[in-house]
């Protein structure tokens, strides 16, 4: 495995758990994959939306070949992905089809006020560790949603037409109240005068034997005097419900696994922080849980290089169809797709380093 690191991970910080410090379990949704899942369309929006805003994803240009007939048109031929992230990777397990209209057809998806409250969340929470950490109160955390609600609109334009028919106002005001509320309750679950996080919303890389690239994004890496590290994802949706409790880690243990393959180090505890219910999911990975999920990753990137190759992309059908953007394309409803390949982009590839740990 090649793997290099930038920046990342050496700093100390208090608090890292240890088992039965925290709250009560509860299963974590896989984004977008299993039906029943509480939030799951807002949760799985709000991985796309971000990865897209902070993760800057980048794409790989079809190439052409030269066609048998002198004079013909030139194929465009797909070129599979080289790599995938938790969302993707949730993607082509809860539609393959999905996976298609995101990473090849780029078919545009509009922003949702979960969605979108979700990343104005998260961007308060991070920034919050700016300030001194007896500074880092509710108070001081509530009064930073105005900023942080201009610089998204700054960067994202497009979700201005959430309150497009809001003249008045009144809508946006319950919705930026409601983003106070998911802040204050992170206070009954975290204290971060406590905490000073060794990284915040960090951009992890790392390529496998196979050349499979894995890469996203950490909510926060929390680093004890000892060097265990603990890995910590805010969701602000609800738990789910326990019977999901089987895939619920699948993006925590795929952030361990990067950290792993990259640090030679598996994470103490990987922690999940609902704040729309107030519960608190802990898990301590085990270097067989790992693999596991390194196998499973392999074996989707296998069916998603036929995918490409083949041109076969079937439907899923599952509740979550009712909030996908792309019914109009989906032969479930009656729509047909874009012609394949239109303009074959691997979204999840990128030259350059083969592993690291740091701003991306």
């Amino acid at each position: 495995m090649a793997g290099r690191m930038v920046g990342g991970m050496e700093s100390s910080s208090e608090g890292v758990a240890r088992p039965g410090d925290e709250g009560g379990v509860v299963a974590e949704e896989v984004p977008g994959q299993v039906p029943g899942q509480a939030d799951a369309p807002a949760v799985a929006r709000e991985a796309v939306a971000r990865e897209a805003v902070t993760e800057g994803v980048a794409a790989q240009e079809a190439v052409t070949q030269e066609a048998a007939v002198p004079g013909a048109a030139k194929p465009v031929v797909a070129i599979a992905p080289t790599s995938l992230s938790p969302s993707r990777a949730g993607d082509f397990m809860q539609c393959p089809l999905l996976y298609r209209f995101r990473v090849i057809d780029r078919l545009p998806e509009k922003p949702s006020p979960a969605a979108t409250k979700g990343t104005l969340v998260h961007a308060v929470l991070e920034r919050l560790f700016d300030a001194p950490a007896a500074e880092r109160t509710a108070p001081r955390a509530k009064s930073l949603i105005p900023g942080q609600w201009d610089r998204l609109r700054e960067s994202r334009p497009e979700v201005l037409e959430l309150f497009a028919d809001d003249p008045e106002g009144e809508r946006l005001a319950g919705w930026l109240s409601e983003a106070e509320q998911l802040v204050e309750r992170w206070f009954t679950l975290e204290d971060p005068t406590r905490l000073e996080p060794a990284e915040r919303e960090l951009f992890v890389e790392t390529e496998l034997e196979s050349g499979l690239r894995l890469r996203g994004i950490i909510d926060r890496v929390d680093v004890a005097p000892t060097g265990e590290v603990r890995i910590v994802d805010y969701k602000t949706g609800k738990a789910p419900r326990a019977e999901y409790a089987d895939g619920a880690l699948f993006q925590m243990k795929f952030y361990a696994l990067v950290v792993w393959r990259l640090k030679q180090v598996i994470p103490r505890r990987l922690q999940l922080v609902y704040l729309g219910s107030g519960d608190v999911l802990t898990y301590d990975p085990v270097p067989a849980d790992l693999e596991r999920v390194e196998r499973k990753l392999l074996a989707l990137w296998d069916a998603i290089r036929t995918a490409t190759e083949t041109g076969e992309w079937r439907p899923r059908p599952t509740k979550l169809c009712g909030w996908c953007d792309h019914q109009a394309h989906c032969p479930e409803f009656g729509g047909t797709p874009p012609p394949y390949p239109l303009t074959v982009r691997a979204a999840e590839s990128e030259a350059g380093a083969q592993g690291r740990m740091g701003p991306d």
